[in-house]
Order: C-alpha cells, then sequence, then structure tokens
C-alpha cells in the first residue's frame, strides 16, 4: 500500500474514531462487565473495518494488513476498548482460511456486516505462542453429534460474545469448531482486562454441537490459526505503536508547558534525551510494522518470523513509552484521571496478549537458526559451474535468491581468500587489487545510479549486497569517494566535476579522505578554522585537519574551509577538492587504541587549489557539509557493522559450544532482532537517497541505533570470549583467526563520528520532537 492510501486511511478511522468517545466508553467498560457496545461495532462495520480482509468475492474489501496497520494504528492512538484486533483482524483470517462450508459463509457475513462478535479460542498454557494438537479441547463424534470436554485459555473478546471460533483435538486429529454462546454446558469464566477489554476462560463440560459446526479439519486447522495468531500479532503491533506515538506526543506537550525550576521541563538535556532513546524505539516499531505488511502473507515461518520482529519491537517500544510517560508527568501522571493512564495499561494488556517481547524474541531466533541452512556459502560445485556474471541487469526484476546466489558465487571465485573477515580495516594496498575487480565487474558502486556507473540497486537489494558480504567476510577498502563525494556530486557538482572526478572514482584511480575534523571542530564542526585565501584562480589553503580516515592512503580530500570569516560560524565556509600531492600537503597517521594507523592528521601549508575546485557556490559550503553528514550517517547506520560482528558472535559460539545456553541465547536473539530491525531502518532511508530525496533530520536516529547496536553485540562478543579478551592476539575460532576487541573498538570510534550519538540526541529532540532549547 503506498503512503497515501496509507494515511487515507488512518484519516478514515480517525474521522470515525472522533465522532465517538473512546474515553467514556473505556471507563463504562472498566466501570461495568465489559460488554461490547454493539452500535459502536456496527458503526466500525459500516466503515469497513470487519471487512479489510474478507476477500471481495465473500462480500468483504480484499485488502490486506498494510490497511489494517493503519486503522489499528489510530485505534491504538486512541487507546480504543473495542477488539478489532481480535474481533475483525484474527477471527477473518481463521473464518476466510476455514473453507467453503455453508456455516462458515453464514459467519463471514455476519462478520462484515458488524452482527456477530467472536474470538479465536486456541490457546491452553500460559506462554504458549504455536497452536497445538494437545487435547486440552478435546471433542469426540457420536452420529451427527460432536460433544466437547476441556477448556480454552485467554479468550477474547468474551463477555458478551456471539460464540467462538475454537481449536479442538479429537480422534479425527485437529479441527476448527464453532461454539456458539449459548451452547449447553458452556462456561464462560470472564476476568476483567488491565486495558478495559476482558478475557477470559471457556470450559466446555460435554457441551454437544451439530457435526456442521466442524468447520476445518486437520492440520489445515492448525495452519488457519497459526496464520489468524500472526496477522492478529502484526495488527497488535501497529497498535501498539499508536499507543506509544499518542503517548509521545502527549508527554511532549506536557514537557513543553510544565515549568521546574523556572524552565520547562522539555528543556532539560537529561530530560530529552531519554525521550528520544523512547522515541527511536517507537519509530523503529514502525518502520517493522511497514516492513513486515509490505510482504506477503503465507502460513510459513518466514511470516511468523516476521510477525515476531513486530511484536517484539513494538511491544518493547510501547512499554517503554508508556512507562517513561508516567514518570515525566510526575504524580499526575499516576493518577486515573491523567493523560497517560489508560495508554499504558493498554499497552500492559496488548503485549501480554499473544506472547511478550521476551517470548517473541525467543521465536525469532528458533526460526532463524532453523532457517541459517537456507544461505549456505558458495559450494565448489558452484564455483565450478558458475565463471561468468553479468556486468549489468535488471537487479530489481531478479528473485533475491538469485541475486544472493550469484553475489556468493562472485565472492567465491574472485574474493581473496586471505583477505576474508579482517580484523581491521584494510589499506590500499591490500585490497586495491579486489575493489578494481570490483569496478571492472561494474559491481563496485551498489548504490551509485546507472548513469554514474551504478548498479543503482534497491534498498532490499542493497541490503542483499551488504549482507552477503558480511556473511562471505568481504573487507571494506578505502570508499569515501563512492560512499560520500559521489553523492555529493550528482546533487552538487558541474558536469565538468562529475566527468572528471566520478569515472576515477570508480576505476580506483582516485582513492578519497575527507578532511571535516580540525582539533577544535569537531561535533562542533562549523568553528573550523582552516583557511581557504582566493588568489586568482586558486585558493591557498593553510589549517589542519585530524580524525581523517586512512588519509595516508588517499590520493584526493573532499574538505571544508573557510573562505569568509565576516558572518556567522556557518556561513562563508567553502567545499573543496584537493589533490594531496599538492606541495604543502603533510600526512600524519594516527595510532589508535587498537594499535592501528587507521586515521591521520593533515596539515596544510600555502596548499593552491584550483578555484574550478570548488564544489558548489562559495561560502555556501555549510549545506553541503549538512547534506554530506546526512550521507555519512546514512553510512554510519550501515547494518554491515553489526551483522559482521553477530557473524563472529555465532562462530564463537559454534566453537565453544554456546549453543544449548539459555542465557547466551537470549542475549542472541536481543542481538538478533536489533540487527535485523536497523536493516530494515536502514532500507527505509536508502529508499529515501534512492528517490533523490534530502535525508531528514530522523536519519541522527539510524546513525545512534547502528552504532550501539554495534557496541552491545561487539560487548556480547567480548563476554563470550571470556579469558580470551585478556589477550592481545587474535583468538582461533572454527577455522580462522578472530580479533574479539576490534569491532568494540570500531563501534565505540563510530559512536563519536559524524557527530557524536549525544550531539544527534539533540538534534533528535530539537528538531523532531521539538522540545525546547
Amino acid at each position: 500500500m503506498d503512503i497515501e492510501m496509507q494515511q487515507a486511511f488512518k484519516d478514515s478511522a480517525r474521522d470515525l474514531i472522533s465522532r465517538g468517545d473512546p474515553g467514556k466508553r473505556r471507563a463504562a467498560s472498566w466501570a461495568g462487565d465489559g460488554h461490547i457496545d454493539r452500535a459502536v461495532w456496527r458503526q466500525m462495520a459500516e466503515a469497513g473495518w470487519t471487512a479489510l480482509l474478507v476477500p471481495e468475492a465473500q462480500g468483504g474489501l480484499g485488502l490486506g494488513l498494510a490497511e489494517v496497520a493503519a486503522v489499528a494504528e489510530e485505534a491504538g492512538r486512541a487507546a480504543l476498548p473495542e477488539p478489532f484486533v481480535a474481533g475483525a483482524v484474527q477471527v477473518a483470517y481463521a473464518l476466510v482460511h476455514a473453507g467453503s462450508a455453508p456455516l462458515v459463509g453464514e459467519l463471514v457475513d455476519r462478520l462484515v456486516a458488524g452482527d456477530l462478535i467472536t474470538g479465536l479460542a486456541w490457546q491452553s498454557a500460559t506462554g504458549q505462542l504455536e497452536p497445538l494438537d494437545d487435547g486440552a479441547l478435546h471433542y469426540r463424534r457420536v452420529g451427527d453429534v460432536l460433544h466437547l470436554q476441556g477448556a480454552r485459555e485467554f479468550v477474547m473478546p468474551v463477555i458478551g460474545a456471539d460464540g467462538w471460533l475454537a481449536l479442538a483435538s479429537g480422534d479425527e486429529g485437529p479441527a476448527l469448531l464453532w461454539i456458539p454462546a449459548a451452547t449447553v454446558s458452556l462456561h464462560v469464566e470472564a476476568q476483567a482486562g488491565v486495558g478495559g477489554v476482558p478475557s477470559g476462560r471457556l470450559v466446555c463440560d460435554d457441551c454437544a454441537l451439530p457435526a456442521d459446526h466442524l468447520l476445518l479439519p486437520g492440520q489445515a486447522a492448525l495452519d488457519a490459526v497459526a496464520l489468524a495468531n500472526d496477522a492478529a500479532r502484526i495488527a497488535q503491533a501497529a497498535e501498539l505503536v499508536g499507543i506509544a506515538r499518542a503517548t509521545l506526543a502527549t508527554t511532549i506537550d506536557y514537557m513543553n508547558t510544565r515549568v521546574q525550576f523556572g524552565k520547562p521541563i522539555g528543556s532539560f538535556q537529561a530530560l530529552q534525551h531519554r525521550l528520544v532513546d523512547a522515541y527511536i524505539q517507537i519509530e523503529l516499531g514502525a518502520i517493522v510494522v511497514c516492513d513486515v505488511t509490505a510482504g506477503p502473507v503465507s502460513a510459513d515461518r518466514a511470516f511468523a518470523a516476521a510477525a515476531s520482529r513486530a511484536k517484539a519491537r513494538a511491544a518493547h517500544g510501547a512499554l517503554l513509552m508508556t512507562r517513561l510517560s508516567v514518570q515525566l508527568h510526575g504524580a499526575i501522571g499516576y493518577t486515573e484521571e491523567g493523560p497517560v493512564g489508560a495508554y499504558l495499561q493498554r499497552a500492559l494488556s496488548l503485549a501480554a496478549w499473544l506472547g511478550n517481547a521476551s517470548a517473541h524474541r525467543r521465536r525469532y531466533h528458533d526460526i532463524n537458526r532453523q532457517a541459517s541452512h537456507a544461505h549456505p556459502l558458495a559450494s565448489q560445485e558452484t564455483r565450478e559451474a558458475r565463471r561468468e556474471f553479468p556486468r549489468d541487469a535488471d537487479w530489481d526484476a531478479m528473485p533475491e535468491d538469485v541475486f544472493r546466489a550469484m553475489l556468493r558465487a562472485f565472492f567465491a571465485v574472485h574474493y581473496p581468500p586471505a583477505l576474508r573477515h579482517p580484523s581491521r580495516r584494510l589499506h590500499w594496498h591490500e585490497v586495491e587489487g579486489w575493489y578494481k575487480t570490483l569496478s571492472a565487474q561494474g559491481w563496485v558502486a551498489p548504490a551509485w545510479p546507472k548513469q554514474y556507473g551504478g548498479m543503482a540497486l534497491a534498498p532490499d537489494k542493497l541490503i542483499a549486497y551488504i549482507e552477503e558480504q558480511e556473511r562471505y567476510g568481504v573487507g571494506r577498502p578505502p570508499d569515501q569517494g563512492l560512499i560520500m563525494l559521489g553523492p555529493i556530486l550528482f546533487r552538487f557538482g558541474t558536469d565538468e566535476q562529475r566527468n572528471r572526478f566520478l569515472p576515477k572514482i570508480l576505476s580506483g584511480e582516485h582513492v578519497w579522505a575527507q578532511g571535516y575534523s580540525e582539533p577544535n571542530a569537531g561535533s562542533d564542526l562549523a568553528a573550523l578554522r582552516t583557511q581557504a585565501t582566493l588568489d586568482g584562480d586558486h585558493f591557498v589553503v593553510n589549517g589542519q585537519k585530524t580524525w581523517s580516515t586512512l588519509a595516508q592512503d588517499a590520493t584526493h580530500m573532499f574538505m571544508l574551509a573557510r573562505t569568509d570569516n565576516s558572518g556567522k560560524k556557518q556561513h562563508g565556509i567553502s567545499f573543496l577538492l584537493v589533490d594531496l600531492k599538492t606541495p604543502g600537503v603533510t600526512v600524519r597517521p594516527i595510532r589508535t587504541v587498537a594499535g592501528d594507523e587507521e586515521f591521520c592528521e593533515v596539515f596544510f601549508d600555502d596548499v593552491r587549489v584550483p578555484r574550478e575546485n570548488l564544489v558548489g557556490e562559495l561560502h555556501k559550503g555549510w549545506d553541503i557539509a549538512k547534506k554530506l553528514l546526512g550521507f555519512e550517517r546514512l553510512f554510519s547506520g550501515s547494518p554491515k557493522h553489526s551483522q559482521h560482528t553477530l557473524g563472529l558472535v555465532n562462530q564463537l559460539a559454534q566453537s565453544r559450544g554456546f549453543s544449548t545456553d539459555p542465557t547466551w541465547a537470549d542475549r542472541y536473539a536481543d542481538a538478533l532482532l536489533d540487527v535485523a530491525d536497523l536493516s530494515t531502518a536502514y532500507a527505509s532511508f536508502a529508499a529515501i537517497v534512492k528517490r533523490g530525496a534530502a535525508l531528514p533530520p530522523e536519519v541522527s536516529f539510524l546513525k545512534i541505533w547502528a552504532t550501539e547496536t554495534h557496541e552491545r553485540v561487539a560487548m556480547l562478543l567480548n563476554d563470550m570470549a571470556a579469558e580470551s579478551a585478556m589477550v592481545r592476539a587474535p583468538h582461533d575460532a572454527t577455522g580462522h583467526a578472530m580479533q574479539v576487541h576490534q569491532p568494540l573498538y570500531n563501534a565505540l570510534a563510530a559512536k563519536i563520528f559524524s557527530g557524536s550519538n549525544e550531539i544527534q540526541r539533540n538534534i533528535l529532540a530539537r528538531q523532531v520532537l521539538g522540545l525546547p532549547a
């Protein structure tokens, strides 16, 4: 579903909700027995909510989970007491996949019309995530009658429902049954719900049903329930995102108006940063929901994994935001009449139903482990079978599994074995041959437009490219020209500059370094003092740059220099391209805590730079600098660093037998989900760049999440290494030496580069959340 249609569904849902008073209905539900207001339910049906997932041939709208998510998010924003997910999503999927029996058709018609309030009764124990043929509710056929004995737990809705779709076991195998509420010997044990919606237990004491109430027999019944549950979990995730976003908005309003110590509390940096961290979790949840609702719906493990990803992230974000909101509101947040209590209680309820975040992280890990054999490295047979690779193709049309297999085979044939899984950044003399191999193949610039010699990969293919590089252990070359300067020249360079510099970046003839930071101009980059004085057709540059990555390998540098001192410090800065062989340039490597010479100081002493190497307008380099910082933050947000370290974690776990340790499995599951969600977030921002749009300030959250995820995964690697982490030398694991410290060193550095993470939080607080200075 495109963004405009999604917004249309949200607007329609918001309009319907605004006509009622969900707060009043919620209070009535808490005070009463929890009955659902049927008049309101019919209004929802008239708006199409109960028909969203029903095919047009069955009288529905024939839409999908993207439309459901749009409605569910608005339901969350209003803390809607009506059970939209249980009564219109979970049930709809179960019925649609229940076959073509006459009773199924009747139930579908009633659902679409708003005349049926029902739920799915499938669970038999606390913490159960999958439907089971476990006998907890058992049926036996006697003539034309089905006799039921047993119970189902955590059923929703329960009070006032017309009946339930129930999963039962029997001599004929599992089956999906229809149990009307008026069934004799059916006992309903209801419990008041934390979020205002009660749940309950169904107990059958030899209930008798007509044989045609068996709607779907066999494995198909289990599959239908599993699919319905996972669809409901994704809708739950969208509702939790809505709850979190509404709570965030309410909290921002309060923080902008509540004054303490003579200032709005929203101006306190400690509170700003805590709110930013909650915002990051909320937006990750929203991005994951958008990603999984764009994919296919099917009763397979991939869809189950997607549902668990969405539920785990959204539940975590909603609970984090609502808990924080209570604290930030102070005592009023803890009262019943306060503005956030309803959101907290609804989040608690939704986060627990159908499996909490911890359970879904474990489930995602288990599914991932089972599927890991689906992405093998290229075998010897593959290497021999494939020696020719297309230089150009319709990459978007190529199936992803074919694209990945092609990459694996190419790496197996061409990448130097001695350079696999390097423990540090590779220098140009080490990786030049591989860079030029990629260049000759036309694959060195996967994100560049084809008109400039790139592959123009769509975000999903770009992620696949990155993942396969990391899986194979491909080292990163000096690539500042590819990832930073290239996009700047696309947008700000002249045709002459593009024709002069872009082909030489692709060929490796020019190797570029960045010249931004100075000794007293790091996060406060506009304080730079390197001076470029115009002298005829040249600039004369004097000053110093520092922390320039691999500048000792570079032939050229793109840099910022001050060309006018008369205005604000952001003004009078220009963007220059400098040949480092020019007289007056001195490069001095800096040794890092890791013992590598990865960074350099670069000194300029009357260095003459041709005026034709000015990019953009004179004195207007700050605008380019901000764009470049956006690209740099996008690159810093790449999942490749975390994916590489996660691969090391997995190798070390296998070599030391950690796979059966439940504590390690929980931590690994957390890391696995964090990296997966990072990949999705990166793809969403990469799509913005591919459209040619400017990166928004929200890209700062990607930089924070990527670098701090990398740090967490790196610390997991160090913890697993145990006493081996005392040793400087690489540790041997599964056949190759592993440097367990280097990923941590890299992560710590990345949190500082491109504007420290604290600066990024300030940007988000002010420019995105609108908190006061």
